[in-house]
């Protein structure tokens, strides 16, 4: 480790302490730098007290499943802390209509336990390739539904090893976002459906897939849903307009199938998605007048003389 970490003290920490890990490897896009340090906490109490131990000077990132983050060649410094299924992918019952789901459980396994318990509400998550922390941290939504409609309350660890419970309203949701402070991590929450025949679940959730299979890219080295839909429009018409449909960068395209999906079609770097996002949005901004936001979490430090500028055009 390097000398800010060698005096971490990880002595009788039981999850995975891995410094210089390769995030390349568990993000989808598979690009980027590497993680100074990789911790995968074995439950919430060894979660508390690895944050309790760590300096608060620390930099700390927190990753899920890796689908909708771009992690940039320079890699992450400090402390990122990434939630395994072994200690955190868990979905149970919760009272009458719930269930809680631990945080690295993948959105898609939430609705199939929710079809499983007969509640309806949760097909949309069908069609979000991600995690649940994720989901509870960007609000996340598909198909008409939003995780804000259906969250009852959230688990989650400080960033000094507090152990919390938030409310809805404590997340402060809006569209792809909530305002909880950016180091507090999730750990479990409960969901409310609400009481469907399986056959319409079933029905439900099957839509949802054939849209997915349809009309994007799921096969492919991706990111997801890259740019937020502004108010009124849909980016991937903005992008389709700008006449970016197919533009590559490096190795990196704007896809085909579906204008608002970047991909790596061989060889690409962070640098050449961020590269190509950014010309995306400097390209829709010169057509329409929009400013595209990413909704894409990019992390992490450039290459020296690799910086990418906002809005600037290949």
């Amino acid at each position: 480790m390097s000398g800010r970490l060698a005096g971490l003290d990880t002595s009788d920490i039981r999850g995975a302490v891995q410094p210089d890990f390769r995030l390349a490897d568990i993000t989808w896009f598979r690009v980027g730098g590497p993680a100074e340090l990789l911790f995968q906490p074995a439950d919430e109490a060894d979660l508390a007290l690895f944050l309790k131990r760590l300096p608060a000077d620390m930099p700390l990132t927190i990753i899920g499943l890796g689908s909708n983050l771009l992690v940039r060649d320079g890699g992450i410094p400090g402390v990122t802390i990434r939630l395994g299924m072994r200690g955190f992918g868990a979905v149970e019952p919760a009272g009458l209509n719930r269930l809680r789901a631990g945080c690295a459980v993948p959105d898609k396994a939430l609705a199939k336990a929710a079809l499983e318990h007969g509640l309806g509400g949760f097909a949309f998550y069908h069609g979000i390739p991600g995690g649940i922390g994720g989901a509870l941290r960007m609000n996340a939504g598909a198909n008409g539904g939003e995780t804000r409609e259906r969250v009852v309350e959230v688990r989650a660890v400080t960033r000094a090893g507090e152990i919390v419970t938030l409310t809805t309203a404590d997340m402060g949701y809006a569209y792809r976002h909530s305002s909880v402070a950016k180091d507090m991590i999730f750990t479990s929450a409960v969901f409310e459906g609400v009481p469907a025949p399986r056959s319409d679940i079933e029905a439900a959730m099957a839509a949802v897939q054939d849209h997915r299979e349809t009309s994007q890219p799921i096969r492919e080295r991706t990111g997801g849903s890259t740019f937020k839909n502004p108010p009124g429009h849909s980016a991937w018409k903005l992008v389709d307009q700008a006449g970016c449909r197919g533009l590559i960068v490096g190795g990196a395209q704007v896809s085909e199938k579906h204008c608002n999906f970047l991909i790596n079609i061989g060889d690409a770097s962070a640098y050449d998605v961020e590269r190509l996002g950014e010309t995306v949005r400097a390209r829709v901004l010169a057509t329409s007048g929009i400013r595209l936001e990413w909704e894409i979490k990019r992390l992490g430090s450039f290459e020296t003389g690799r910086t990418v500028e906002e809005f600037g055009e290949w």
